[in-house]
């Protein structure tokens, strides 16, 4: 029995060491792959950010324009 918890110990033990060694490797991580995520990253959210003007622009401001003048151009 006791031979059996020291061999699941060990195992253990060895699986958590490689855990850690992948873990803390990062040798693929280079300045390329990071201006590339940079990169990557601004043109969605200038892309987001155009899709949210027309939006805006196309929907959302007609709409509050015609209220606003609605309100002024009331009789009541």
């Amino acid at each position: 029995m006791k031979k059996i918890m020291s061999t699941v110990k060990e195992k253990s033990l060895r699986g958590m060491i490689k855990l850690q060694t992948i873990l803390a490797d990062n040798r693929g991580e280079t300045f390329i792959d990071t201006a590339i995520k940079i990169l990557i990253s601004v043109v969605i959210g200038a892309l987001l950010l155009a899709g949210l003007y027309a939006l805006i622009e196309g929907t959302v401001l007609p709409e509050l324009q015609q209220r606003i003048s609605d309100m002024f151009e009331y009789n009541g």
